[in-house]
């Protein structure tokens, strides 16, 4: 005799309730990941006595403003968000630019010095940042650029590049050739071909690459700690730092109020960029 099945309503509730065990460890987790954010902005709201008790604050009942406020009056502020907007947009759109480039080259061309060229990619990617401070600062010394955007824009672009030719790479791999000798046959050019059937479907890949790109860019102190040294030259990771005195007693409030401002481009940029990622993927799938 064959042995006895489980009945179809026993084996529905041993999937509901190992569905709901991991529910309930997704929002574990969840909740894990996302409170060292809420003590930041509970902590902007916070009164300086109320952050130095030894009890603590979970909710900001009787929070103040004063924090933003003495931010704001802080004039090293908006000169590090000038410098920080400066070198994120320019990074961001020279580095896209290039990596966009590279990975259609090595993707759909097959050229002399391609495999070496990719290699040279992944040998970049291996080498410690810290190993490069000495001989980039002094190649920026050289020609001038210490303490300037462009000077700390072409670090960035530099050691932003390897990783976003290499994740572009694997988006365009991804797009078939095939698509591209379709709209050819029916008439258009190459070039046609490729911006109305396989640059829309690129379009994830590039919202994605920009994600990474802008975080490196925005959130970056340890290069630009090397090649701004002039206080009037700060990115705002720098003037957060400053913020922590060494010899007096350090304004935490007005400490978590800076991160919490400089978190909010971050936020609103990722919001945009995933809209944009979503009509992309429906553009291009109506395309192609």
């Amino acid at each position: 005799m064959s042995a006895a099945r489980p009945a179809p309503a026993a084996s529905a509730r041993r999937g509901s309730t190992g569905a709901r065990l991991l529910g309930a460890l997704a929002v574990l987790v969840a909740l894990v990941w996302i409170f060292p954010i809420y003590w930041m902005v509970n902590s902007a709201f916070l009164p300086t006595n109320a952050l130095r008790r030894p009890e603590p604050t979970f909710l900001p009942f009787g929070g103040t403003l004063s924090n933003f406020t003495n931010v704001f009056r802080d004039p090293g502020f908006f000169d590090a968000i000038k410098v920080s907007l400066a070198v994120t947009g320019i990074t961001l759109a020279v580095a896209i630019l290039f990596a966009f480039l590279g990975a259609l080259a090595i993707s759909r061309f097959r050229f002399r010095g391609r495999k070496s060229f990719i290699v040279t990619i992944l040998v970049v990617q291996m080498i410690p940042a810290e190993g490069l401070f000495i001989s980039q600062y002094h190649m920026l010394d050289t020609w001038g650029l210490v303490n300037a955007v462009l000077g700390l824009t072409i670090v960035y672009v530099a050691a932003i590049l390897p990783f976003t030719v290499w994740m572009l790479r694997g988006f365009v791999a991804g797009v078939p050739m095939e698509l591209e000798e379709a709209g050819m046959m029916d008439g258009l050019s190459r070039t046609g071909a490729f911006f109305r059937i396989t640059f829309p479907l690129l379009a994830p890949g590039l919202v994605a690459s920009g994600v990474y790109g802008f975080l490196q860019a925005w959130n970056e102190y340890t290069l630009a700690l090397v090649v701004m040294t002039d206080p009037g030259q700060r990115t705002l990771p720098l003037w957060l730092q400053g913020l922590v005195e060494a010899n007096k007693a350090t304004d935490w409030g007005v400490v978590m109020a800076g991160a919490t401002l400089i978190s909010v481009p971050v936020i609103v940029f990722f919001l945009v960029v995933q809209k944009r990622m979503s009509a992309g993927l429906v553009s291009g799938a109506v395309k192609g």
